[in-house]
């Protein structure tokens, strides 16, 4: 029988094991940080969800 592990953060479902999640370390300036935390709760969207579909969005325009 498979154990399926809890997620740490409440609300939260484990990714399945080929969608695990990775941490991505980069650096911005305090202001575009608060900025983006901001828009991301006035839009209730994760801030990983925003990065996503910004991704999304960009590879579209500039073509993958």
């Amino acid at each position: 029988m498979a154990h399926k592990e809890e997620s740490s953060q409440p609300g939260r479902q484990q990714s399945a094991p080929e969608n695990k999640l990775e941490t991505l370390n980069f650096k911005v300036p305090t202001e575009f940080k608060k900025a983006y935390k901001g828009y991301t709760v006035a839009q209730s969207m994760t801030m990983v969800g925003l990065l996503r579909e910004g991704f999304e969005l960009s590879k579209a325009r500039r073509g993958r």
